[in-house]
Parts: C-alpha cells; structure tokens; sequence
C-alpha cells in the first residue's frame, strides 16, 4: 500500500484527489500497488465535505508520518510550498508538484535534495498543463542537442490573442471573456505580462541545458501593449500574434530566454493552435521538429499530470528513485542580450515616412507600420534613431 499526502485542496488539488479516488483499480494495475490518499492538508475549514477524516492543517503530522512516502504539493506560490517540499524530500519522501514558481526559484535545491535522499522530485504538470512535456524532454530529448524551444505556454493569454485576432476583439474586451469563462484571475498579471509564461520556460530551458536562470533576469514582455492596429496589420501580413516563451543557445555558448509577443508564419506549427490550447515546437539536431500540443490548464487536466508523476514514482517505489536529474544555479553572466539576438521584426512610428528599403504595411491615423529584414534590435534602434516607435513585435523564425 502506497500512501499519498495531498498538500493543498484547492482547484488541482480537489482534481487530484477526484482522479486518484476515481481510478485506484486503475493505478492497482497499472503498478501493482493499492494506493490511499491518508491526509489532505489545508488551513481552511472542511468541516462538512466528505472527506473531512482525512482532512488536517498541521504540515508536521505528514512529516513525521513514515507510512506517507508520495507528498503532493499543490499550494501554489513560493512559500511555504517550498518549505515543505524541502522538508518532505529532507524526511525521504518522493515529493510531486504543478508549482512552476517553485520550480523556477528552487529547482535546483529540491533536486539536489530529492538526490541526497534517494527519492524523486517530479513536476511534469508545471509546465503545459496535461501536455507531457517534462518527461518526454528528460528521457527521449536529453540525449539530442535541443537548438531551439518556442512555445506557447500560458492559456488565458492565446484565448485572449485568439479573440482579439479572430473576433475583433480589444485587449479589455478580450480579458474581460477570459474573466467570464474562468480563464483569467481577478488579478491576471502572472498571465498577461508575461510571468507564467516566463516561469515556464526557464524550467524548459534548464531541462535543455542543465542551468536554470533566474526568471528575474529573463527580458519579459507581456500582451497589454498589442492593440487592433497590431492584430489588423497581422491579418494584412498573414500572421498570427502569440505570446512566445523562447529558448536556445547562441553561438558563443550563451543561454537565450526570452518572453514577448511574436507574429507567427503560416509555416510554423505554431500558427494553429488558438484558444486556451498550449503548444511548444522543440527543434533538435538528429530528430528534428517536434511538436507537442494539448491542454495548457484546467482542474482535471493537470491534475492528470499530477497523477502520471505519481504513478510513474509508485512503479519504482521499491528503488525508491527514478535517474536523477540535477540542475545549476546560472549565472546571469551568461544570459544572451536580446538586444543582440538577430530577428525579423514588425514596427510601428509615429510620422509619414520610414527609412529607405523597409516593407510597409500600413500607414494611418499618423503612424506607418513596416516590417524589417532579419537584424538586432541594438541595430534597429540605430536606423530609427529620432523616431518614436509605437509598437515593436518580433517574428518567431
């Protein structure tokens, strides 16, 4: 008998334990082990809900409970998600989250610790949603040499660039559906300027390079700025705008993050994947592009990543560890500028003409819109020295 602790009984962490009481026939089979769920751990008041014997608020009673070997870590934020992940790790217990802040900010702690102590430290929900992602990239990727990661990571953010693309919508508009639908929170921050998104891929990124970046230190740029000229000169040019986290490496050994709107081609797979759908292209050196595509967020859908790395911890519970996986700490140091990153941009100025051998796309309302050829912004910024840029998006190519 396996024996859970689910910290946290909010949206994933109800979905959690739905999927876990709903399949344990399932997990029996699929692990040859009976599973329960002992403790639910949370400070609000459960007095009534079903499973109120199960229910605690006191962290410490798991801890020094040797019959719970898997915790699941569903709080959200920094601390003390963090604090009792370490904790549960330090007392050996396999610890599985959906927490990417925690995973940006601590990743490389709670590996290293999950190793010290011969357990794991799982976290495929943290990224994509239900798309699996994680385990793919640390067991058929790692060998390959990962040139590129571009995805689109956050939900509430393509749903509302789809509406404002395809629907007409304006940024107010469209967030204010996403509110009504449950997509967006009351305060959607994390999500609109780009921090969700941000978190997201670093921890891609460190799965690609073995360093993880501290999210500060990532140029990140969210979608208030895109207004209906944006997206009606993107209908003009035959692109679509998504809100892009990118990684790769640059040819002096550098790490490149980045996180701002792109305009992407047709070409891309990219191109299709509307609403609250994530997507995120892996482009390798032997087995090429790679697409992986699905459901970015949602109570059961993560939830059911959460459960995938729990299973995945029970078959192996009687070695207690699935192959390490250990990051570094990066030093901001090697960080690529963006500024000097060559790229193909769109860009709005206020006047009536632009520099000589620049593709116009629209001129209106006292602005005129153009699209470079491929150059660095440091070099963009140098040709329109003088003029007052009104928008700058980048194309994903």
């Amino acid at each position: 008998m396996v024996k859970i602790a689910v910290i946290g009984f909010g949206n994933i962490g109800g979905g959690l334990v739905e999927l876990v009481e709903r399949n344990k026939q399932f997990i029996k089979k699929d692990t040859g082990k009976e599973v329960e769920i002992k403790y639910i751990v949370d400070i609000r008041d459960f007095s009534g809900h079903p499973l109120k014997k199960k229910i605690i608020k006191d962290f410490n009673i798991v801890l020094n409970d040797p019959e719970v070997s898997v915790v699941a870590e569903m709080i959200g934020g920094s601390h003390p998600a963090f604090d009792f992940s370490l904790a549960a790790l330090k007392a050996g217990k396999h610890v599985i989250t959906s927490n990417k802040e925690v995973v940006a900010n601590f990743g490389e702690i709670l590996l290293q610790a999950a190793d010290d102590n011969n357990v794991s430290y799982l976290f495929e929900a943290s990224v994509g949603g239900a798309i699996p992602i994680i385990r793919p990239m640390r067991e058929s990727v790692s060998s390959d040499n990962i040139i590129f990661i571009s995805g689109i990571l956050n939900g509430t953010t393509n749903y509302m660039l789809t509406s404002m693309l395809k629907n007409g919508k304006t940024f107010d508009q469209s967030l204010a559906k996403a509110r009504e639908l449950g997509y967006a929170e009351a305060n959607p921050s994390a999500d609109v300027d780009g921090i969700d998104t941000c978190r997201k891929i670093c921890i891609l990124s460190a799965l690609s390079y073995g360093k993880i970046y501290n999210s500060e230190s990532v140029y990140t740029e969210g979608i208030r700025n895109i207004s209906k000229r944006d997206t009606n000169d993107a209908e003009k040019l035959g692109v679509v705008i998504k809100l892009i986290g990118r990684t790769e490496k640059t040819e002096d050994g550098k790490v490149f993050i980045m996180v701002s709107p792109r305009m992407i081609t047709e070409s891309s797979p990219l191109f299709h994947v509307n609403d609250v759908f994530n997507g995120i292209l892996i482009s390798c050196e032997a087995l090429g592009d790679l697409m992986f595509y699905g459901k970015g967020a949602g109570r059961i859908p993560t939830a059911g990543a959460v459960l995938a790395d729990i299973i995945e911890v029970i078959k192996h519970i009687d070695t207690k560890q699935l192959p390490p996986s250990k990051w570094e700490r990066a030093d901001d140091s090697t960080l690529a500028d963006y500024k000097s990153i060559p790229m193909v941009f769109y860009c709005r100025v206020k006047g009536d003409k632009i520099p000589d051998g620049l593709k116009e796309v629209s001129d209106e309302d006292g602005e005129i819109s153009f699209v470079t050829e491929r150059t660095t912004q440091e070099q963009l910024e140098k040709m329109l020295n003088g003029y007052e840029i009104t928008s700058l998006i980048r194309f994903d190519v």
